[in-house]
C-alpha cells in the first residue's frame, strides 16, 4: 500500500512515517504540507492512499481532499482530524473520504483505518461512530398507549366505551377474529395479564385514544 502524508506540521509527518513502516506492507511514497503541494504529490506518486489532516494553511484539508478524488478517483483518503464534529466528518465522507479519525487515536486503530479504506469499506473511529448514531439511537420511542397501532387505539378506545368484540368487528368491518388478534397483542404490549386490566387502560388514558 503506497501511502501520502498530508499535514502542516513536520513532526507530526515524521512520526507518522515511522510508524507506517511499522505495518506489513505500507511504505509512505511522499510528504505534503498544504493543499496545492498534496495535489501535486498525489498527481506525481499516484499513492494507494493519502493520509489528510483537515486543518492546512490556505486551502483546507477538505478542498485539498475534493482536488484529489476528481484527479485520482481510485485514490482512497483517511481523514486525520482534531475536529470529530459530525458536520466536519460528514463533509468528509460527502467530498468521498473513505474514512475519518482522530489524532489522538491508537496505531491500531490507524492502521485498522488504513487497511478498510484500501480494501474499499469505510472506517470511522468509534467515538465518531458513536457520535453520529446517537440522534438515531437516541431519538425517544413511544410506549405504553402510544406505542400503539391506529386500529388498535380505536379498538381500545371502542372495548373502553363498553363495545363488544362482535360490535366492534361490525362497525369496523373486520372479523371477530381480527378483533381478538388486536386485543391479545394489546394486551401483551401493554403488560395487562387479564382482559379487565385492559378495559381499565382503556377507561384512563381515554384522552390519548381519541
Amino acid at each position: 500500500m503506497r501511502v501520502l502524508i498530508v499535514d502542516d506540521h513536520t513532526l507530526v509527518r515524521a512520526g507518522l512515517t515511522r510508524l507506517l513502516q511499522t505495518f506489513d506492507g505500507v511504505h509512505v511514497v511522499a510528504e505534503a504540507s498544504n493543499a496545492e503541494q498534496a495535489l501535486e504529490m498525489a498527481l506525481f506518486h499516484v499513492p494507494d492512499l493519502v493520509l489528510m489532516d483537515l486543518s492546512l494553511p490556505g486551502r483546507s484539508g477538505l478542498e485539498a481532499l475534493t482536488d484529489i478524488r476528481m484527479r485520482l478517483p481510485h485514490a482512497r483518503i483517511v481523514v486525520m482530524s482534531m475536529h470529530d464534529d459530525t458536520a466536519h466528518v460528514r463533509d468528509a465522507l460527502d467530498r468521498g473520504a473513505a474514512g475519518f479519525i482522530v489524532k489522538d487515536a491508537a496505531p491500531a486503530e490507524l492502521e485498522l483505518a488504513m487497511r478498510a479504506a484500501h480494501n474499499g469499506q469505510i472506517f470511522l473511529s468509534p467515538h465518531i461512530s458513536a457520535k453520529m448514531l446517537a440522534p438515531l439511537i437516541g431519538r425517544e420511542r413511544p410506549t405504553g398507549v402510544a406505542a400503539l397501532s391506529p386500529r388498535q387505539k380505536e379498538i381500545l378506545r371502542r372495548l373502553g366505551g363498553g363495545q363488544t368484540t362482535k360490535e366492534i368487528a361490525a362497525e369496523l368491518g373486520i372479523s371477530v377474529k381480527t378483533v381478538e388478534t388486536h386485543r391479545a397483542r394489546m394486551m401483551e404490549a401493554l403488560g395487562c395479564r387479564r382482559a379487565n386490566d385492559l378495559l381499565l387502560l382503556a377507561v384512563r388514558h381515554e384522552n390519548d385514544l381519541n
